[in-house]
Formats: C-alpha cells, structure tokens, sequence
C-alpha cells in the first residue's frame, strides 16, 4: 500500500501538470480572451460610472426653488494636519478624498511592484446623500452646493432652504491624527430623522487582491449588546438592523478603514450591503452601501470620522470596541492574537527595528519556552530507537501478519514504558500558536511592507521569482520563503523520525513527506511574515534536535533507562492498555471473518 500510495500522489501531480501544459491557450486563444475581458472591464466600468451632470429641466424638478443650487459650479476644499490631508466637494458638503501621509498603495505591474498614495473615499462613483425632511416633503443634498465657510481647522458647509431654515454640516481637523469631528445641524428645521445613502466603492490597495477581498468589509456595533458584527467577507451580504440602533458603522479594506461613529446617541433603521466585484477584471474589490438613519435631537447630531489604519490601539482608544475591525478572528484565536500574540510582539518591536528580526527572535523564545516539551518527544524517541531490536525480531517472526506484529509491538511499548504517542505533544500544543498567527501576520499593520531579507512586505507573499506562465494551485510566482519552509519541513521530518517504528501505520512514513509539497499552493501567495516564522522555526527545531540528540543523550543511559523500567511493576489501565485491547479485539474480528470466508 505504501508503494501504491506513492505512485498515486505522483501520478496525481503529474496528471495535473500534463494537464495545465496541454491546455495552455495559444497565443491566438490568448489575444481572443484578452479582448474579451477588455471588453467585459469596459462594459462594468461603463456600469459603474458616476452619475451624470442634471440639467436645468431636472434640477426644476427634482429640487424645485432649490434647482439654481444644483446648477452651481462646485469647487474642493482640504483640511489637513500631520497624517492625512482631507479633500471635500461644495456639492452635498462631502468627503471627496483622503490621502494618508504616511502610508504607501503597492500595484503589481508586469511583476514589479509600483508605489502611490493610499487614498480612501476618492472614488468617483461614490455617493454621500443626505435626505433631510422638511415641510414640503424631504431633499437630497447629493447635487446641490453648498456655501463653504472656511476657517484654520474647520469647514462649514451651509445650504439654505429658504429665510428661515438651512443644513449645515461642519467638518474638523485635529493638528494630529486620522479624527474627524462633524455636526449635521438643521436650524429652523423640525427634529427627525435624516436619511443617509452612502456608497463606497474599496479600492486595491496591497498588492494581494484576493486576500485582500477576502479581509473587507462592513463593520458596525450594536448599542444594545455592545457587539460588533460585519457582513460576510467571501459573498455578497445584507444587514437589515430594524430597531436595533448601532453606535458606527465601518468600510474597511485589509489595513485601512473609513468609519462614521455617532456621538449622540447611535443611528438606526441601518441597511448594510456589500458586493463582491471579480478583481481580475473589475478596478475594484467590493461596493459598499449603507442606508442609516441619524437621528436629530436638539437641532443637530455630533459624530466622529476616523479616517486612517488599523491600528489596534489607537482604534482601542474611542471606547466603542472599534478595534475589533481588525479580522484577528472571532473564536479563541483571535483572543490569543489581540491579547498576547499583539502584545508580545508589540513588546518586541519597541526595542527592535526591523520586524523580522522581532519575529525570530520570537520564535527563538517561544522554542526555548518550549523545548521541555521537545525533550520530552526526543527522549521518547531514543528510547523507541533503542528498542528497534526487539521490534525488527517482531516484524520478522510475524511478518505475515501485521496486526500480530502491531499488538506485540505494543506489549514492548508497555512493557518498557515507552509511549509511541509522546512525540505528539509538542505539535499539539503549538497548533494554536500557528492557527493564531495564520490569521495575525496578514492582519497586523505592523508588518505591513516591512521588509524582511528578500521579502518586501511581511504582510503579503514574497515573489521571489515571478514566472511568465501559472503553476496550478500557485500563480505565477514562487515565494522563497514558502519553497524552503517545505524543504526545511521534508529535512525536519526525516532527521526527528527516521528511527521512529512506523510499522503500526506505514503509510504515514510517505504521507508526511507529502504534505509540505502539497501545502506549497497554499502559502505561496500567503503573508511572508508566515513563511518567514515557519521557515526559521524549522531550522531552530533542527539545530535543538541536532544538539540534544548528539550532545544531551547517552544510548547506553537510555537501555540502562529501559531496562530499570522493564523491571519495574506496571501499573494496569492506561492508554497504551486500552490501545492494546482494541487492537488484541480487531485481531480477534479480523480472525473470525477470515474464518467465515473459508
């Protein structure tokens, strides 16, 4: 079987190799499928554009004595301090873009990576409209300009709906950081509820797009439960709230968010949907729309925009859960990201400069915290080493009979108190820690193009080699950090298990070869900053088994070890006796219906 088992995962890859090599389009296939995406891009972005200017006949009716207002040039403003610089439009008295200082957009182009401004809110299809009731009825702001009144830090945006009534909306900068204060106010205008319809359409930002969508969303927090909830990131969603009043409402990209909180006293009737766009054809990732409804008491309503990264503790700092935007994970995972794996790197990174110097070094922590646990499977596989005597007589007196030769192998594991499942601990024990941070590296901002080595960006894949064609499962390049965790993976595992018995399960001997090459696909277009832990864990594992197995033990201390141990009374019960009688009891079944056959 284990011969067949081989043969069948080869024959597997090279089918699918043979495959992708026969089927590769020609160039004339290539050229009639480049014109039919340019066909379809050009069609969705035909789809998507802004809406168009009104004239003079819609304004009349759409906005009646307000028309002139919607016919009117509008112009753009900019508030700015030392981390962003805010651009807004006098038409609707809306955010138009936000230009992030100090943080860079990565574009892939040709396999070179390309730098530009991260910019959010600048997409011109975008829509902020506020529906305002008033006597006649009720008004849409989104084409009508309103009279700016600027000042240093501040912008006041005024439309007048006749003598004695107007909407205001005022914006403030503070001199530092990504906050935004800002009042809708409607003096001379009964108190109700303003109606907001705001589409975002979510840019590309990191150079890996469909991580990328898959880490996008719309965040929002109910006051009633004080619990943040989101959309679904992988397929189109709808969140309809009713009654349930919500204290912000967050667009977010990978590492970015624009984010609308109220400050006095929640929105409600909040509709949240997002779409999913096909990024290989489509300039964006997902549209985002939001109908809320914002309740105004007192003439006006105070509200806060933060418009900037994920930064766990800055976000921590407004009181309202909004750090939980970040897809650190919502189950136990993501309690160990937030609350130690964050941080201890935070600790890390406080006195070193680069990153991924920090996580080595947390790697050489966390293995000497554990390499107790690793002793104690080095040592249980010495000793499994030291009895290969007496389980090679076992195989050659029961060779025709494998479970035979399995329930037998067990009585000497019993009998000399050695555990063939001791070696399972460690892995166990840290699969926590590698799910945990399979969701940290690309989440975290701090690695966020931190360059590392050869990688430029700890927090997408390292293209180390960029290919003029697509390997199935992988794309069009190879990640180094990737290929040599799976080479380090296949040396660790034939250096810390050559001498174990896998007689019990042969198969096992080649499948754990296996399985690295096969998660290749997998990590090859996952966070470097990933690859890079595992990587170096698995040289920090070689080097401590290479030094324990050739400095720390002694094989005549181990037999001596063995021996005490075989003289020794056991104890009855246990696993390995409870393992021991399933398998005596299979034999038993096997037996009798060999004998049935006959």
């Amino acid at each position: 079987m284990e011969r067949n088992h081989i043969i069948g995962f080869i024959l597997i890859f090279a089918t699918l190799l043979t495959f992708n090599i026969l089927t590769k389009p020609s160039e004339e296939e290539l050229a009639k499928s480049k014109l039919q995406r340019d066909s379809i891009e050009m069609a969705a972005k035909q789809k998507q554009l802004p809406p168009k200017k009104i004239d003079a006949a819609e304004a009349t009716k759409a906005y009646g004595k307000l028309a002139p207002l919607a016919l009117q040039k509008d112009s753009t403003l900019t508030l700015e301090n030392d981390v962003m610089k805010v651009h807004f439009s006098t038409k609707g008295g809306k955010i138009t873009s936000v230009e992030l200082k100090n943080h860079k957009k990565t574009t892939a182009i040709n396999g070179v990576d390309s730098k530009s401004q991260v910019l959010l809110l600048e997409d011109k299809k975008n829509i902020y409209n506020l529906t305002i009731p008033i006597k006649a009825g009720a008004i849409s702001t989104k084409d009508l300009v309103f009279t700016p009144h600027v000042n240093a830090n501040s912008i006041e945006f005024i439309l007048p709906i006749d003598s004695t009534s107007s909407v205001v909306q005022t914006y403030a900068i503070a001199p530092k950081g990504n906050g935004l204060s800002y009042t809708i106010a409607t003096p001379g205008i009964a108190d109700g509820n303003v109606k907001l319809e705001w589409v975002n359409y979510i840019d590309k930002i990191e150079k890996g797009y469909r991580y990328e969508q898959q880490n996008t969303s719309i965040y929002f927090n109910k006051i009633s439960e004080n619990e943040t909830d989101y959309c679904k990131c992988a397929a189109d969603d709808t969140k309809s709230l009713g009654t349930s009043k919500i204290s912000w409402v967050a667009n977010t990209n990978q590492f970015f968010n624009s984010t609308l909180m109220s400050q006095s006293g929640g929105f409600s009737d909040a509709t949240l949907s997002t779409e999913l766009f096909d990024f290989a054809t489509n300039e964006d990732l997902k549209k985002y729309t939001s109908v809320i409804n914002i309740p105004i008491t007192g003439g006006n309503h105070k509200m806060q925009w933060y418009l900037g990264p994920n930064d766990f503790n800055t976000l921590k700092g407004y009181g309202n859960k909004l750090e939980e935007i970040i897809p650190y994970g919502s189950s136990i995972f993501g309690t160990l990201n937030r609350w130690v794996i964050r941080p201890f790197f935070e600790f890390l990174n406080s006195f070193m400069s680069s990153k991924g110097l920090a996580i080595i070094l947390a790697i050489f922590l966390i293995k000497m915290l554990l390499y107790p646990l690793l002793y104690k499977m080095l040592h249980s596989q010495a000793k499994m080493a030291a009895l290969k005597p007496e389980l090679n007589k076992l195989k050659e007196k029961y060779k025709d009979d494998t479970q035979k030769q399995q329930v037998e192998s067990m009585k000497v594991y019993q009998e000399f108190g050695v555990s063939p499942f001791a070696g399972c601990l460690p892995m166990f024990l840290q699969m926590p820690i590698w799910i945990a941070l399979y969701r940290f590296f690309p989440s975290n901002i701090t690695f966020r193009q931190e360059s590392f080595l050869w990688a430029p960006d700890l927090s997408s894949f390292d293209s180390f080699f960029n290919l003029p064609f697509e390997i199935p499962f992988m794309g069009a390049h190879i990640s180094l950090f990737t290929l040599l965790w799976a080479v380090s993976t296949v040396v660790y595992t034939y250096y810390s298990t050559k001498d174990v018995d896998m007689s019990a399960n042969p198969a096992m001997k080649y499948v754990q070869y296996f399985m690295p090459l096969m998660f290749l696909g997998f990590f090859n277009s996952y966070a470097a900053g990933l690859t890079c832990y595992m990587f170096f864990s698995n040289l920090i594992n070689i080097l401590q088994t290479i030094f324990t197995k050739k400095f720390v033990f002694d094989e005549t201390k181990i037999r001596q070890e063995l021996e005490k141990q075989k003289a020794a009374p056991k104890k009855k019960g246990g696993f390995s006796e409870r393992l021991q009688e399933a398998m005596k009891q299979q034999q038993r079944l096997a037996e009798e219906k060999s004998k049935n056959k006959k």
